[in-house]
């Protein structure tokens, strides 16, 4: 019998075009996503001019893409669906720090920095000293850990979106644990930011009445011997937008104490343990 398109069978009709010869996963992934986006539109009742609509968005999203710029990962970002494949894949036993998405603001090769030393380039902010232990499941030290860092400046802006303005290496560095698994260094305390939202999914957002905002974090990006990585923030627990991140990136394991400190070297102190999972 020939597979000819009808409304009632239209996923039977798609999936089975494809031939025998295809790989077995994306034989999997792309029948799942036929039968998944076509039930949704019979669901909703697409509208032609609906499609056409999406379409024009979905162009719009490509044409503003570039090497500095990715409109599609924020789309993803937006609609949950980063943190939901970042859940999926880094699945962590009980104790164990929780992941989070990286971020589109990483820049590769930071400097290696000594422990102890400041990331602040530009001298603005209220600086923080941020510490803490890298441990293993057990409770016990980790040393030779890499620890990888970044923020945003006082202003909310990350290095790479000023070029120019700020240096490359601002609010970034990387460190490494000794035999206690400590880490200690001094940032400023970050500030809450909106993502990009001059494109078509700030546009969005403003079609669902939602705001573009981020809450105050940290990075961590972490790396051991024998361990999983990690790919991570700490939240200042107290910021407005805590609970209604854009980017669903805060998890409650995850909001780390800052506590104002009288005459000390910096205005803020942050102690947060990081706890990893070994390689399976």
């Amino acid at each position: 019998m020939l597979d000819y398109f009808t409304e009632q069978a239209s996923v039977e009709a798609v999936c089975a075009r494809t031939g025998d010869a295809a790989d077995p996963r994306l034989r999997q992934v792309l029948h799942a996503l036929v039968a998944h986006l076509h039930a949704f539109v019979k669901d909703v009742g697409l509208t032609q001019r609906e499609w056409e609509a999406a379409i024009a968005f979905l162009t719009r999203t490509g044409q503003i893409s570039g090497a500095e710029r990715q409109e599609f990962v924020l789309l993803s970002d937006v609609l949950g669906v980063s943190m939901l494949v970042d859940a999926i894949g880094n699945r962590r036993p009980a104790g164990a720090t929780e992941n989070t998405v990286l971020g589109p603001f990483h820049v590769e090769d930071a400097p290696l920095r000594q422990m102890g030393d400041s990331i602040v380039l530009d001298g603005k902010g209220e600086t923080c000293l941020y510490t803490g232990r890298v441990l293993d499941l057990n409770g016990q030290a980790i040393e030779g850990a890499r620890i990888e860092v970044w923020s945003d400046n006082a202003e909310g802006y990350y290095s790479v979106q000023q070029p120019g303005l700020q240096d490359k290496w601002n609010n970034r560095g990387i460190f490494v644990t000794g035999s206690d698994g400590r880490y200690e260094f001094t940032g400023i305390k970050p500030v809450s930011y909106p993502i990009p939202d001059d494109g078509p999914v700030g546009a969005l957002l403003a079609f669902l009445h939602r705001h573009p905002n981020r809450p105050a974090h940290m990075h961590f990006l972490i790396t051991a011997p024998g361990c999983q990585r990690l790919v991570t923030h700490t939240f200042v627990g107290d910021d407005p937008w805590i609970g209604s991140d854009a980017v669903f990136g805060v998890k409650a394991t995850l909001l780390a104490p800052f506590e104002p400190v009288q005459g000390g070297r910096t205005a803020w102190l942050s102690t947060f343990d990081f706890v990893l999972t070994p390689l399976d």
